[in-house]
């Protein structure tokens, strides 16, 4: 397994040629480190939760040579120390493409066995084959739409002054939601859209200074797991919440979506994995 680096050093943005058989040293680690020091983290992590990746175009051989497809679903710890490049994720799945294996549990096995080497902490893996495919819903994340808001933009930069709530009113609790999240990729600016789902106990915080906020991330280079994390860090700093959790779910790229949660309060369970209509 390669060794944590750079961005900058990782296949996005380069002309790539797709193996067809199993390579897991496609998978290439980036350091979490680095970008949450940038936003004030050190030490003992001020949040827990998970990054839940999907994968929707997985498949492989059976060992008569037939296809087999499946939906494949990864649940990251946030405390791991690295996150994947989704490039390198995409063309290590891709791997399998012409990889015979005995069933789906061979499979499972060596995805668990080379993503958890790559994030470093144990990596949750679970496949949905054809015939559960069905089964499977579309849900809109639930809450007060800030969207809903007409206000007046100007700010497309991550400005977290923007951010208030006043600390004399009364403690509220509240689920805000907005469709209007959009970053680039931190390497070669292409976009990345997503929702946001914020919950939260404390002083009421001023929904349309929090919508030009998420909305300020328009022209923002970052990965999907560190706009989270900033979000939830800028957030806690300027409107100072008793408790939050910040969920955003993208749109995918190269048949991945990633979906982080952060969370601080220990009552709060992980969100459900349901596919938005945009997903």
């Amino acid at each position: 397994m390669s060794t944590p680096t750079t961005p900058e050093a990782s296949p996005l943005g380069k002309p790539s040629t797709y193996q067809t058989q199993y390579q897991p040293s496609l998978l290439f680690p980036i350091a979490r480190l680095g970008k949450r020091e940038e936003i004030g983290i050190s030490g003992t992590l001020p949040f827990f939760g998970v990054d839940i990746w999907n994968a929707y175009e997985v498949s492989w051989l059976n060992l008569r040579g037939k296809p087999q497809v499946a939906i494949a679903t990864f649940t990251v710890p946030a405390d791991s120390p690295n996150i994947v490049e989704s490039k390198s994720f995409k063309l290590y799945l891709n791997s399998f493409n012409q990889t015979k294996l005995a069933d789906a549990d061979a499979l499972l096995q060596l995805l668990r066995q080379d993503l958890s080497a790559g994030f470093g902490a144990p990596v949750h893996v679970t496949l949905t084959t054809a015939e559960g495919f069905s089964g499977l819903k579309l849900q809109e994340p639930q809450g007060l739409l800030l969207d809903r808001l007409d206000i007046e933009v100007d700010q497309y930069q991550p400005n977290p002054a923007l951010l208030k709530a006043d600390p004399n009113q009364v403690v509220i609790e509240e689920t805000l939601v907005s469709h209007l999240l959009k970053s680039n990729c931190l390497v070669t600016g292409q976009p990345d859209w997503g929702s946001v789902q914020i919950h939260y106990v404390g002083a009421a915080i001023d929904q349309e200074s929090l919508l030009k906020y998420l909305i300020s991330f328009r022209d923002h280079n970052e990965f999907h797991e560190q706009c989270v994390e900033r979000i939830f860090m800028d957030i806690m700093r300027n409107c100072a919440p008793q408790k939050l959790s910040v969920y955003a779910r993208y749109t995918r790229r190269g048949g991945l979506d990633i979906n982080p949660w952060r969370s601080n309060f220990s009552t709060a369970q992980p969100p459900s994995n349901c596919r938005q209509a945009r997903q």
